[in-house]
């Protein structure tokens, strides 16, 4: 790997870059904080992709483009006076050292900390801990946010409303946990699962769409929650399954295509054997 000289020396360069062609490309020069955003997004959907396929070069690649994006904001930022990337980086290293007491101010801490019991672990077992967990130590990071000057004012303040929803609502409930609101028993979640799909069934039963798109999502959630309680990504898990239906109905689709047969003329009996024999295969690979 690279030394601290040599990682700084590219980071230099590439605002050296930046700063050329914001002065000499058409395109760099028009942009605006508006106009870069959908790019943005985009090139971070891209990163959580190659993150997910475990992918090294495109990782590198796609952390390259939102690099660039960063310090194109933090360029834009300083056209109007208003920071650099100077203060971008120096506010985001005060916080983290103001955020993790027990590594910069262990002394503040102190030895001897209360904690939620892990699942399992029984109050004579260990009723209080060393603030050296990594559960301890983001029940402290909710704490602290709130003390910050331009910090969250509300636990729930710091979830961003773009999020996607199935995020949104595991990061919701990640930073409740943080202050004590969850479940005693993670097992004592699945009663409220089925409480909330017995109320979807009976909904929908009613055909009242408006009850059952909200008890759709009390369902959904409820799932969610499960999840984090067994320490499952269900982003994670669901972008699987979804990489897992592409592959076999692809796989449904390049056989109907060998035959001749378009899919809008295959039966579902037919369409079911093919698909199980993509499962098939995968066991078998």
């Amino acid at each position: 790997m690279h030394t601290r000289e040599e990682q700084m020396e590219a980071f230099g360069r590439l605002l050296d870059v930046l700063d050329e062609l914001r002065e000499k490309c058409p395109w760099d020069r028009k942009q605006t904080n508006e106009s870069l955003r959908p790019n943005t997004i985009e090139e971070t959907y891209e990163l959580c992709d190659a993150l997910a396929r475990g992918d090294q070069h495109d990782i590198l690649k796609e952390l390259g483009d939102v690099m660039m994006h960063l310090c194109f904001y933090a360029k834009i930022g300083s056209e109007q006076d208003a920071f650099d990337i100077y203060d971008v980086l120096r506010q985001q290293a005060d916080k983290l050292i103001f955020r993790h007491p027990h590594v910069y101010h262990p002394s503040q801490v102190g030895a001897d900390r209360p904690r939620p019991l892990p699942y399992g672990e029984s109050q004579e077992e260990r009723e209080f801990s060393k603030v050296d967990g990594a559960e301890q130590v983001l029940q402290n990071w909710e704490q602290i946010k709130l003390r910050e000057k331009d910090g969250n004012k509300t636990v729930l303040g710091g979830v961003p409303r773009a999020l996607p929803s199935v995020i949104k609502a595991y990061r919701i409930q990640d930073k409740a946990r943080n202050v004590g609101f969850d479940w005693q028993r993670r097992e004592d979640v699945w009663p409220k699962v089925r409480e909330e799909l017995d109320e979807l069934q009976a909904e929908l039963e009613r055909d009242d769409r408006d009850a059952s798109t909200n008890e759709l999502g009390d369902f959904l959630f409820a799932v969610i929650n499960a999840a984090r309680l067994y320490k499952l990504n269900p982003d994670n898990a669901l972008e699987r399954t979804n990489a897992k239906f592409i592959r076999r109905f692809n796989y449904i689709e390049q056989h109907s295509i060998r035959a001749g047969k378009p899919l809008t003329e295959m039966s579902l009996d037919e369409m079911e054997q093919l698909w199980q024999e993509a499962k098939q295969q995968e066991k078998n690979s």
